[in-house]
């Protein structure tokens, strides 16, 4: 579960990195961002809600 969470935020950063450097201004390159950001925000909140807590 962790692996594939990680996956995901790997691939959402990277993917945001992809857009904003390849996808034009515009309409188009502000969605592309806005999907990759939310996927990579999902991953991040789930690989810490996963964690392991210390007493």
């Amino acid at each position: 579960m962790k692996a594939l969470l990680w996956l995901l935020l790997a691939a959402g950063l990277m993917g945001n990195v992809f857009v904003n450097m390849m996808v034009g201004e515009g309409v188009k390159q502000i969605l592309l961002s806005v999907a990759c950001g939310t996927g990579a925000l999902a991953a991040a909140a789930g690989l810490w809600l996963t964690r392991e807590r210390r007493a």
